[in-house]
C-alpha cells in the first residue's frame, strides 16, 4: 500500500498518508462486521420462516455511529 500522501502545498506527508490509510482500514473492517451482522440476521429470519422486508439500522455501541 502506498502510504505517501501529498498535502495542499504539494509536499510529501507520509504521516498523514499513514493516518488516512489506518482510518480507511478501520472503516473497511467495520463495513465487513456490518455486512456479517446483517447476513446473520437474514439467515436467522430465514431459518424461522420469515423474510426481511425493510431496512436494518445498526448502531455501533462503542462509537455510537449509526449505519443505515
Amino acid at each position: 500500500m502506498n502510504r505517501t500522501f501529498y498535502n495542499a502545498s504539494g509536499c510529501k506527508d507520509p504521516t498523514a498518508g499513514a493516518a488516512i490509510a489506518e482510518v480507511a482500514r478501520e472503516e473497511h473492517e467495520t463495513d465487513k462486521r456490518i455486512r456479517k451482522a446483517v447476513h446473520i440476521c437474514k439467515e436467522v429470519l430465514e431459518l424461522a420462516g420469515f423474510e426481511l422486508i425493510g431496512r436494518i439500522q445498526i448502531r455501533d455501541k462503542n462509537t455510537e455511529r449509526e449505519y443505515l
